[in-house]
């Protein structure tokens, strides 16, 4: 007589408590690094490619997100190519991302048996749509990305599929962040030229009333 396999969910918890406490240690020490990192200090632009690499890497190693990397690239951007910028900044993201997706794997080799109902659905879908899955969920900001690196790992998601899908999200993404210094200053000029604007049909409507009121 056949045993029904089932979910080893004390282990699981256990992996998963691990890997969230060992994110919000790196997370308290990313903040402290990050709050007193200047990237415009650097006078060699490979080396600040290199830093803003290895700091990508190390923010998204944690499952907490970190505010401060969002600035450094932004502040990187301001001064350096923007383009490199976001090439080394993805890179290291991807890179860091990579976490989750083992985090996965590594549950569904202790907890998770090939025999739990849905779980061939689950990695038959991957299979099917994961790439492109990944990388929409790897480029919005919204919903964090350790869910399909955990979804990804569990399914056995090939690593060669998994990581191009990432850097196919995160590059645009870095893209954007790196010129909306940019557009910051854009706005900010469009927003003068139509106050000035303003200012200027103000003053005509007011000498206009004037003359009226002197004739």
């Amino acid at each position: 007589m056949e045993t029904t396999k089932k979910v080893k969910w004390r282990r699981l918890a256990i992996i998963l408590v691990v890997f969230i406490i060992f994110s919000l240690g790196l997370a308290y020490l990313g903040q402290i690094f990050l709050g007193r990192f200047n990237p415009l200090s650097f006078s060699s632009a490979q080396l600040a490619y290199l830093t803003l690499f290895a700091i990508a890497v190390v923010v998204n190693l944690s499952f907490v997100p970190l505010p401060f990397a969002v600035s450094v690239m932004i502040a990187a951007a301001s001064k350096w190519d923007p383009l490199l910028v976001a090439l080394f900044g993805s890179l290291g993201a991807s890179l860091g991302e990579v976490s989750s997706y083992y985090v996965g794997l590594i549950g569904k080799k202790i907890a998770i048996p090939d025999e739990i109902r849905g779980y061939q659905l689950i990695q038959g879908w991957i299979r099917r749509y994961g790439v492109w899955a990944i990388a929409c969920l790897s480029f919005q900001p919204v919903l964090p990305i350790e869910i399909g690196g955990l979804v990804a790992g569990t399914a056995r998601m090939p690593i060669s599929k998994f990581f191009p899908a990432l850097w196919l999200g995160k590059f645009p993404q870095y893209i954007c962040w790196g010129s909306s210094y940019q557009s910051s200053a854009s706005l900010s000029y469009i927003i003068s030229l139509m106050a000035l604007a303003g200012l200027r049909g103000e003053a005509r409507t007011y000498r206009k009333s004037s003359e009226s009121l002197l004739t």
